[in-house]
């Protein structure tokens, strides 16, 4: 089957990347997917068929990445097109409060992993860049607290301020070739990312009665596939997605 599209999406397995892959398959596009559950990846391919490939590995481990895009083009016969840097994870917690024994790890994939996915990206595109003719996409997942700085997740923030800085740069350096980088950010959505980021049940049920109905990880997707179908010559540089009522961050 020939795919109109080629993407990597990192954190393929729940959440935001897994509801990414799902729409981009589902709108005629291939997908490498990268995650570290295995047992999930293969639960994928027989779920979505031939049109998606999982990549199991380490999103901080700069082999596993460079491999993204060589499985790309064994997979699918071409490059890929579209990235998505989407892995990480999240740190409850305030300046003061929060429990920098996690850090390094929050800092390692959220930023280093993103940097390094993001270097590599931009090198290979350029290299098989045919704009105006075709688009190119690298998609950056930020946050709103990447914007606004929020008491009870500044440490997190504070890496996503990091990857909006990239994002940015990247833009600057390579949008004038004809590679579209989007930032996207989004507030607060229903995934594992509470759990993993050591947030309680409590503030997530706080998060709800006072900001919900939330975001979900389709949700999300939903604006990444709108950025990425846009004709080459449209760059739609920055998304925020927000429920309705969260008034901030």
């Amino acid at each position: 089957m020939a795919y109109s599209r080629i993407a990597i999406v990192t954190g393929a397995t729940s959440g935001i990347g897994e509801a990414t892959a799902r729409k981009l398959i589902a709108s005629g596009y291939a997908v490498v997917g990268n995650g570290r559950n295995a047992e999930k990846l293969a639960a994928l391919e027989q779920e979505l068929g031939a049109g998606f490939c999982g990549a199991a590995g380490d999103a901080t481990d700069s082999a596993v990445l460079e491999q993204l895009f060589t499985t790309a083009r064994a997979r699918f016969g071409k490059p890929a097109d579209i990235v998505v840097a989407n892995a990480g994870r999240g740190l409850g917690g305030s300046v003061k409060d929060a429990d920098l024994s996690e850090f390094e790890k929050v800092l390692k994939i959220n930023v280093t992993g993103t940097l390094t996915l993001l270097q590599k990206a931009a090198q290979k595109m350029l290299d098989n860049l045919d704009y105006p003719k075709c688009a190119a996409d690298i998609v950056i997942i930020g946050s709103v607290v990447g914007r606004h700085i929020s008491p009870f997740s500044a440490v997190y923030g504070a890496t996503k301020f990091a990857v909006h800085a990239l994002a940015e740069g990247l833009r600057r350096e390579v949008g004038p070739k004809g590679i579209r980088v989007s930032l996207v950010e989004p507030g607060i959505v229903v995934s594992g990312f509470q759990e993993v980021a050591g947030y309680g049940s409590e503030l997530v049920q706080n998060f709800e009665d006072k900001f919900g109905p939330l975001l979900y990880g389709e949700d999300i997707a939903n604006a990444i596939h709108f950025i990425v179908s846009q004709p080459p010559h449209i760059h739609i540089s920055d998304i925020m997605i927000r429920p309705t009522r969260q008034d901030y961050p």
